[in-house]
């Protein structure tokens, strides 16, 4: 799995600012939406339900908010850049200025777990998120975003 096959550019976006983290999962909803055509506020329910059994708020100013919805045939996800971060209740009480948000179908085993994976293991790395914090352009950040493991693998 790469991220190219998670992710395509209409659902990689930067934001000024969100005013809470449920205003940015407003935001990922919309997101996904307008970029997959799945149901906005089902999605803010989805996320906002799962956050209740822990926050995804991950460490270092990410977060990896995920749900599983209807209707989906495969695992697939969005990302923003907030200028301003905002408090997302982190394991390590830092605000988030990137989210990285993935929807899988409602039977999704092993795929969706392959996924939280691949985007944990790479969002940890210092480097890509400077890069990635430092180019708003959101089609220089899924550049930036897919092109990891084309690095990864020369």
């Amino acid at each position: 799995m790469k991220f190219a096959d998670l992710i395509k550019p209409e659902a990689v976006k930067t934001i000024a600012s969100a005013s809470s983290k449920k205003r940015l999962m407003h935001e990922v909803a919309d997101l996904a939406s307008s970029a997959y055509g799945l149901p906005s506020q089902e999605i803010v329910d989805a996320l906002m339900e799962r956050e209740t059994l822990g926050p995804t708020g991950v460490g270092q100013g990410v977060a990896l908010p995920h749900a599983r919805i209807a209707g989906l045939e495969s695992v697939v996800g969005a990302f923003l850049v907030l200028e301003k971060p905002v408090d997302f209740d982190s394991v390590d009480r830092q605000p988030v200025d990137l989210a990285f948000a993935l929807f899988a179908p409602q039977d999704a085993g092993v795929e969706h777990l392959k996924a939280l994976a691949l985007v944990s293991r790479n969002l940890r790395e210092a480097n890509l998120c400077a890069k990635l914090r430092a180019n708003p352009d959101p089609i220089t950040l899924y550049t930036i975003l897919t092109e990891t493991e084309s690095v990864k693998a020369a």
